[in-house]
C-alpha cells in the first residue's frame, strides 16, 4: 500500500515490542510478579518485613527476645497511628506535612487544659480530640474550597501549628506527674505471656482494624479510592469528591489527635520540642507499606507493616552496633527502593 513504510508491512510492525513492563512476551516471570504485586500490594512489604526479622535474628541474639519485641511495638505505635492518618490523605493523591504539628499541638492543648485550666482529664482529652479534628478540617477546607495543592496547604499549616504550639506551651514541657492519670494511661503496659504491651498499642491495632473495614467495606472507602485514582472520573461518576476530600482530612486530624494522646503516654509528658521527624517518618511508613504516592492504591494494613519495617530496621541495626548515621542511610535507601517499585507496579496494564 502507498501509505506503508519503506520495506513493506504495517506501520505498527516497525516498532519492536518493549521487553520491559508491558509486553507479556518479555520476562514472563517478572511480568507475573508485577501483576501479583499490583493486585496484592501488601505482599511486597510483608516479604521485606519477614526477611528483615530473619536477618536481624541471625545477626543479634537478643532481637527475638520477648522484651525486645515489646519494645519495637511500643516504639512504632505513635508513628503507626500518625501514618494511618497520612495513609488516608495519600490515598486521595495528597500529602500531609502537618502531621507532627497537629499531634504535638493537640498534646500541648490537652495537657494545658488539664493542668492550667483545671479541666477534668477526660474533658481535656475530648477538647483536644475536637481541636485536632478541626485542624485537619482546616487543611481540608483550604484544599477543597480554595483549590490549593495539599503540599502547599499543609506546609503552611505546619508552620502555623508549630508556632501556636510554642505560644500556648511557652516552650515548657508538662510532666506526666502533673496531669490526670488518664492523660498518660496509654503508656501503661500489661503482660501477655512474656510480652509487655501498652494500651496505646492496643488502641493502635483497633484503629487499624476500624479503617481496614471502613476502606474495604463501605461506600466511603470506595469513594476515597476512586477519588485518589482519578478525581475527574470519580466526579463524573457522581461522587462528591470535595466532600470525600474534606472528610479524609477531617478524619485524619482526629487520628492525629488520638496519636497525640498515645504520644503523651509514650513520653509520660507533653513536650513542645518533639515531632520534627514525625512528618517524614509517617510518609516513610506509608510508602514502605505499599501505598502509592500517586493515590488510589494501597492498604492501611500495609502502613502498619511499613511502620514495623522501620521499627525493625532501626532496632535491629542498633542491636547490631551500626552507627545511627547509617541507620538513617538504610531507611532512606528503603524509601527510594519502595518508590521505584511503586512506579514499576503502576505500569501494569489492565
Amino acid at each position: 500500500m502507498a501509505n506503508d513504510p519503506p520495506g513493506g508491512g504495517a506501520a505498527t510492525a516497525t516498532r519492536p515490542p518493549d521487553p520491559g513492563f508491558d509486553d507479556p512476551r518479555g520476562t514472563s516471570l517478572l511480568v507475573r510478579v508485577q501483576h501479583v504485586l499490583h493486585a496484592n500490594p501488601i505482599l511486597g512489604p510483608l516479604a521485606v518485613l519477614v526477611l528483615a526479622i530473619v536477618a536481624f535474628s541471625l545477626v543479634a541474639d537478643r532481637f527475638l527476645a520477648a522484651a525486645n519485641i515489646g519494645l519495637v511495638l511500643a516504639q512504632v505505635t505513635v508513628i503507626a497511628v500518625l501514618a494511618l492518618g497520612q495513609t488516608l490523605v495519600i490515598l486521595t493523591a495528597g500529602i500531609d506535612l502537618s502531621v507532627g504539628a497537629i499531634a504535638v499541638f493537640s498534646s500541648i492543648i490537652m495537657a494545658n487544659l488539664a493542668t492550667g485550666a483545671g479541666l477534668p482529664g477526660w474533658l481535656a482529652l475530648l477538647v483536644g480530640l475536637v481541636l485536632g479534628t478541626a485542624m485537619g478540617a482546616a487543611n481540608g477546607l483550604l484544599v477543597t474550597r480554595l483549590k490549593l495543592p495539599p503540599f502547599i496547604v499543609t506546609l503552611g499549616t505546619l508552620s502555623i501549628f508549630f508556632s501556636l504550639n510554642s505560644v500556648v506551651s511557652r516552650s515548657e514541657t508538662v510532666r506526666g506527674s502533673d496531669m490526670p492519670s488518664i492523660m498518660t494511661w496509654t503508656g501503661t503496659a500489661f503482660s501477655v505471656g512474656e510480652f509487655r504491651i501498652t494500651y496505646g498499642s492496643i488502641i493502635m491495632l483497633v484503629l487499624f482494624a476500624v479503617f481496614w473495614y471502613a476502606l474495604g467495606s463501605t461506600a466511603w472507602g470506595r469513594h476515597v479510592y476512586a477519588t485518589g485514582d482519578d478525581i475527574e472520573a470519580a466526579r463524573l461518576a457522581g461522587i462528591r469528591t470535595d466532600r470525600v476530600l474534606l472528610s479524609v482530612y477531617l478524619v485524619a486530624g482526629l487520628v492525629y489527635a488520638i496519636g497525640a494522646w498515645i504520644l503523651m503516654g509514650r513520653l509520660a509528658s507533653a513536650s513542645p520540642n518533639v515531632g520534627a521527624e514525625y512528618n517524614l517518618d509517617s510518609i516513610t511508613a506509608v510508602v514502605l507499606g505499599g501505598t502509592s504516592l500517586f493515590g488510589g492504591l494501597g492498604l492501611v494494613l500495609g502502613t502498619l507493616v511499613g511502620a514495623l519495617i522501620v521499627g525493625v530496621f532501626r532496632n535491629g541495626l542498633q542491636l547490631a552496633g551500626v552507627d545511627v548515621v547509617w541507620q538513617g542511610f538504610a531507611i532512606g535507601l528503603l524509601v527510594l527502593v519502595a518508590v521505584a517499585i511503586d512506579q514499576w507496579i503502576r505500569k501494569v496494564r489492565a
